[in-house]
């Protein structure tokens, strides 16, 4: 099944390249998260992503990234499922941004909206 995602993967990024207007750059994402209990490790994944990334305005960006994610939990052995992000961020003013997200994981490697672990984010961001 990860054949059958690298090549559709690398399909997107190839027929994307030719879109440079609208694409600022395809990406790699390497992303690692884990939890810590009573001072030990509890569990994390790793998230080897693809993505693409685009500027849909001066003051909108959007991106978009999938690809394997390794579960590693205590005294057990690794599982890889598939996981997902879309999200975007809106420029309110020069100093204050808003920004989204919305990320799914597979369960036992099913596709059905039914058994998706969904995760959401939202936040905004003020810089001096």
């Amino acid at each position: 099944m990860i054949s059958i995602i690298s090549k559709a993967a690398a399909v997107v990024c190839v027929s994307c390249l030719g879109a440079t207007s609208v694409f600022a750059a395809p990406y790699v994402n390497v992303e690692n998260n884990s939890g810590f209990y009573d001072n030990e490790f509890g569990g994390g994944s790793t998230d080897l992503h693809l993505g693409f990334e685009a500027n849909l305005s001066d003051s909108v960006g959007f991106y978009a990234q999938g690809g394997p994610q390794i579960q590693h939990v205590k005294d057990a052995d690794s599982q890889t499922e598939y996981s997902g992000k879309v999200g975007a961020s809106v420029a309110i003013t020069d100093h204050l941004g808003a920004y989204g997200e919305v990320a799914a994981v597979t369960n036992n490697k099913e596709f059905s909206p039914d058994t998706l672990n969904v995760g959401t984010k939202l936040g905004v961001k003020y810089t001096f």
